[in-house]
C-alpha cells in the first residue's frame, strides 16, 4: 500500500475530505458568533424580558418586585383606556395605509410615463423616507398651528388641527402616510419596471384599451410586491410613535392616544412597567396575528 494513498472509508468517500469539510463548516459558524451575540442581547434578550416583566408589578426602576401573573393583561382589557388606544390604533392604521399606499402607487404610475423632468419630480417625492419623522413633525406642527399655520392661510379656515378631537388623528395620520410615500413610491416603481412590456404590445394589438391593460397586466403583474409593501406598511404604522408625541403626545383627550403611544405613557410617566410590559406584549400579538392572517390570505391566493 503506498504511503500517499488517501484513506478510505465503507462507501469509498475521502476521510481526509470528509473532516476539511466538516472543519469548514465549524469556522463557518464561529464567524457568525459575534455578530448572533449582538443580536441576541439587543433582540431576543429585551423581548423575553419584557414577556416576564409583564407578569410583575415593578418599582419606579423598572426592577421585577411583586409576581402578579396574569393580573397586568386584566387589568389592561378591563381598561377603557386600553380599549380606546385600541380603536384609535386601528383607525389611525387604516387611514396610514390608504394614504401611504394610494400616494405611493399613483404617483409611481405617473413616473411610469416619460414626461420632462421626471428624474426631478421621483427625487423630490422620494425625498421623505430620508428625513425622520420627528424633523417632518416639527415642521408639520407649525404648518398646521390654528394661528399661524400655512395650511389655514391656503384654505381660509380657522381650524385647530391639532387640538380639535376631530382632526388630531386625522392629522397626523395624513402627515405619516405622506412620510410612507416615498418609500412605497419606489417598491411600486420597480414593481412597474418588471412588469413585462411585450405584454402591452399584445394588449394593444387586441385593441384594448387602457383600462383593460391596467386592470388585467398591471394589477396582477404588481400582486406580489403590493403585498409586501401591505406587509411592512402595518408593521411601520402600528409602530408609529416620534410623530405623535411631538404633535399631540396622545390628545386631546385621548384622540391620538396609540399603543405605542400608551406603551411609553404608562412606562416613562406613570412608572408602570409591568403593565407597559404586558401591553407591548399584546401589541406583538396583534402584529402577528395580522401578519400570519396576510400571508395565509396570499397563500390561498396563490
Amino acid at each position: 500500500m503506498e504511503l500517499n494513498q488517501p484513506l478510505l472509508d465503507d462507501k469509498g468517500n475521502g476521510i481526509r475530505k470528509k473532516r476539511g469539510k466538516k472543519k469548514c463548516s465549524i469556522e463557518t459558524y464561529l464567524y457568525l458568533i459575534p455578530a448572533l451575540t449582538i443580536f441576541f442581547l439587543f433582540t431576543y434578550l429585551p423581548f423575553f424580558r419584557t414577556i416576564y416583566r409583564s407578569f410583575f408589578l415593578t418599582d419606579n426602576r423598572g426592577i421585577e418586585r411583586v409576581f402578579v401573573g396574569f393580573q397586568n393583561y386584566t387589568d389592561l382589557l378591563t381598561s377603557s383606556s386600553f380599549q380606546n388606544s385600541l380603536i384609535v390604533t386601528f383607525q389611525y392604521v387604516a387611514i396610514v395605509l390608504i394614504l401611504g399606499m394610494g400616494f405611493g402607487f399613483l404617483t409611481a404610475l405617473l413616473c411610469n410615463r416619460t414626461f420632462p423632468g421626471i428624474r426631478l419630480f421621483s427625487t423630490v417625492y422620494a425625498m421623505p423616507m430620508a428625513v425622520a419623522s420627528s424633523g417632518i413633525a416639527m415642521v408639520f406642527s407649525i404648518l398646521l398651528n390654528q394661528r399661524i399655520g400655512a395650511l389655514n392661510q391656503i384654505l381660509g379656515t380657522n381650524i385647530s388641527w391639532l387640538a380639535d378631537p376631530r382632526w388630531a388623528l386625522i392629522s397626523v395620520a395624513v402627515l405619516t402616510g405622506w412620510l410612507n410615500s416615498g418609500i412605497n413610491f419606489l417598491y411600486f416603481s420597480a414593481g412597474l419596471s418588471n412588469v413585462d412590456e411585450s405584454l402591452y404590445e399584445s394588449a394593444s394589438v387586441d385593441c384594448a384599451n387602457t383600462w383593460n391593460q391596467f386592470l388585467y397586466i398591471t394589477l396582477p403583474g404588481l400582486k406580489h410586491i403590493s403585498f409586501y409593501i401591505l406587509v411592512i406598511n402595518v408593521i411601520s404604522a402600528f409602530q408609529s410613535f416620534g410623530q405623535i408625541r411631538i404633535l399631540t403626545s396622545g390628545g386631546p383627550g385621548e384622540s391620538t392616544n396609540v399603543i405605542v403611544h400608551d406603551i411609553y405613557r404608562n412606562a416613562f410617566v406613570n412608572f408602570r412597567f409591568g403593565l407597559a410590559s404586558a401591553e407591548s406584549v399584546i401589541l406583538f400579538i396583534i402584529v402577528g396575528i395580522l401578519t400570519v392572517f396576510m400571508f395565509r390570505t396570499q397563500r390561498k391566493e396563490n
